[in-house]
């Protein structure tokens, strides 16, 4: 059983970057955080916090695309194509498709968001040019986009010379080629001068410490939404999926304006919202981090706890509906 789920997942993954759409998301996703430190330097106030902002808000919103997307072209259409009946005659028990393909899809997520979140770091340790007399750092100018025109040239002459798939070839090495990206700035400062890897993570009194929790809870936020495209995709096409994703996205983050448990007299349907939609503000810490406050280890565990019990419960749900699902 293990050795079925292992396979089914990692083919699932292979398929899911595969995609066209993918790496169209994920470039698209990088242009719009690189955007995003230009855009920012029009505040009156703090710069860096907008960007900040900004970027979570990018890379939640890429993440949802990526969700929904790839749930789809790898669950829908293999159920309306027939592909999905040849598994599970293998026989592969239904329960195993649906959670292999979650944890395919899952993975492909992870290496995707791992890309744009090294992006989003460069430009963090980049930060918004607020004056004109603040320097360019290079070092994460030099480094980032060698990571990208690098990628692009081993998918390309891979494909060309090797026949490799060009969408999925960039985005491991994009990946890959981020994480480096950021590690060297880690140890080279502006002047192109070594430096402990310890100095960007005292800066600030250690916000880019607090950065990356805010990232880990936004990345189980996104869990959250693929669970919920697996869900949907069972039963409904692309465009549905889409729409009731952004629905949950939207109402995820909302959910605690619409309905107060401790209040009475309040409307039977935000109730129900309230306890069905996922809890999205607990995961979204963009807030927080404008604000300078610290996220605390006990709501880390808190809503850490939360993602899985939802997750669970959404995939048992998902296998629930696959049950009596024709794929034939």
């Amino acid at each position: 059983m293990l050795r079925q789920l292992t396979t089914l997942s990692f083919n699932t993954f292979v398929e899911s970057i595969r995609q066209p759409v993918f790496v169209v998301l994920v470039i698209s996703g990088s242009i719009g955080l690189w955007f995003n430190t230009p855009l920012a330097a029009y505040t009156l106030e703090n710069d860096n916090k907008l960007m900040i902002d900004l970027g979570l808000s990018t890379l939640f919103l890429t993440g949802l695309l990526l969700a929904a997307f790839t749930a789809t072209g790898v669950l829908n259409a293999e159920i309306e194509s027939g592909t999905a009946l040849t598994v599970v005659s293998k026989p592969v028990a239904r329960p195993l498709f649906v959670l292999g393909k979650y944890l395919g899809v899952a993975a492909a997520l992870t290496l995707a968001y791992l890309a744009l979140t090294m992006v989003y770091l460069l430009n963090v340790r980049h930060q918004v040019m607020q004056t004109a007399r603040d320097n360019i750092d290079w070092p994460v100018l030099a480094f980032a986009f060698g990571a990208f025109g690098l990628s692009t040239l081993i998918a390309a002459g891979g494909n060309y010379l090797y026949h490799w798939v060009f969408t999925s070839t960039f985005t491991v090495y994009y990946a890959i080629l981020n994480s480096l990206a950021w590690l060297l700035v880690l140890v080279i400062n502006k002047n192109w001068e070594f430096q402990s890897i310890a100095t960007e993570f005292i800066k600030q009194g250690g916000h880019l410490f607090q950065i990356l929790i805010a990232l880990v809870m936004l990345f189980e936020a996104i869990l959250i939404l693929t669970a919920v495209a697996v869900l949907v995709s069972i039963r409904v096409g692309q465009v549905m999926t889409m729409v009731i994703c952004f629905a949950v996205f939207l109402l995820g983050l909302v959910s605690n304006s619409l309905y107060d448990p401790t209040a009475s007299g309040q409307h039977i349907l935000a109730a129900l919202l309230y306890w069905i939609v996922p809890n999205l503000q607990y995961l979204w810490q963009a807030d927080a981090l404008t604000a300078g406050h610290a996220i605390s280890a006990s709501h880390v565990l808190f809503v850490s706890c939360y993602s899985i019990l939802y997750i669970a419960a959404i995939l048992f749900l998902s296998i629930g509906l696959f049950q009596t699902r024709e794929v034939g």
